[in-house]
């Protein structure tokens, strides 16, 4: 096995990259959100208000909390939830290219509710 600082090292890489990514699609959403516009998708059926409020939470509150590693795989599992339905509901009957982002967002936070958070978090203190 790798040197544990390495692996450590790896684990927060992991966690705070892909999260800070996914903050530039959730900011937007946010900020329509709190502007009061509600029109957005509805793939589950549950209503678009409830879909936008859904997606904010899981594109934009749950990556700053796991970028500090704050219940870190609990926190992935909206995000990775968010990113399953994005790659094979929304864009189901699209071509790879277009669902490709979703799918490696949903590897990295499904890697992340595996390996967890690493000792680098608030998880860990």
């Amino acid at each position: 096995m790798k040197n544990n600082l390495q692996t450590q090292i790896g684990l927060a890489l992991l966690r705070i990259l892909p999260s800070a990514m996914m903050l530039n699609h959730g900011l937007p959403k946010f900020q329509k959100l709190i502007g009061g516009n509600f029109e957005f998708g509805d793939p589950l059926g549950i209503g678009a208000a409830p879909s936008l409020f859904l997606t904010v939470i899981a594109e934009f509150i749950c990556p700053i909390l796991i970028i500090i590693g704050f219940k870190t795989r609990w926190m992935a599992v909206p995000v990775a939830f968010t990113m399953f339905v994005a790659a094979f509901i929304v864009h189901g009957a699209d071509p790879f290219g277009t669902k490709e982002k979703a799918v490696l967002y949903l590897v990295f936070f499904v890697t992340i509710i595996l390996l967890g958070p690493g000792k680098f978090s608030i998880d860990k203190k």
